[in-house]
């Protein structure tokens, strides 16, 4: 589908594929992003360590509502992009214990992804499974090619790139290396 046209509907739908709506995995579920995701969100988010690599600090409540108030609109004010958020909580227990993210070129078959697990639930594989979840997602709704910034010494999120099939690229986007993998298009 490399090449083909992606549309912003209200429901979020590429390529005949609903974008944003809840994901599941075995371990997780992942709902899309509201405001009110905020006031769980914020405890996830609170642990000064998640921001080594990528800088910055905690949000506050009113902070991260704002953001989510900005990103739950699903694309860019010139609707050049479509955001996809999800909140990724556990299956067993509904504990939220991250987000993931794409941003979506709708002028291109190419999204940009990210996750956060907050730092009491890393190391138990929900980053790799909430991304694989994701990226199944993007492939059924027709993207050919995703990326990821990774900071060079974020030796937990190399391995989640990597087991996502991605390489590096070579390319350094603000001292963060991109790494892509081509998806392969599902056939009917």
């Amino acid at each position: 589908m490399h090449g083909s046209r992606l549309y912003y509907q209200p429901e979020w739908v590429v390529g005949g594929q609903a974008l944003h709506a809840p994901l599941q995995s075995d371990r997780l579920r992942l709902e899309p992003l509201s405001i009110g995701a905020a006031d769980r969100m914020v405890e996830v988010l609170a642990d000064p360590a998640l921001y080594e690599f990528t800088g910055g600090d905690p949000p506050s409540l009113p902070q991260l509502r704002e953001r989510y108030r900005r990103q739950s609109a699903g694309r860019s004010p010139d609707g050049a992009q479509l955001w996809c958020n999800w909140i990724v909580h556990r299956r067993q227990d509904g504990e939220t214990v991250g987000t993931v993210q794409a941003t979506v070129d709708v002028q291109t078959d190419q999204a940009e992804v990210a996750w956060v697990i907050g730092t009491g639930w890393q190391g138990r594989g929900y980053a790799r499974e909430a991304a694989r979840t994701l990226l199944m997602a993007l492939r059924d709704a027709g993207i050919s090619r995703v990326i990821a910034h990774v900071h060079p010494d974020h030796q937990a999120s190399q391995a989640v790139s990597r087991h996502l099939g991605m390489r590096v690229t070579g390319r350094i986007v603000d001292g963060e290396q991109e790494w892509a993998v081509d998806l392969a298009p599902v056939v009917p």
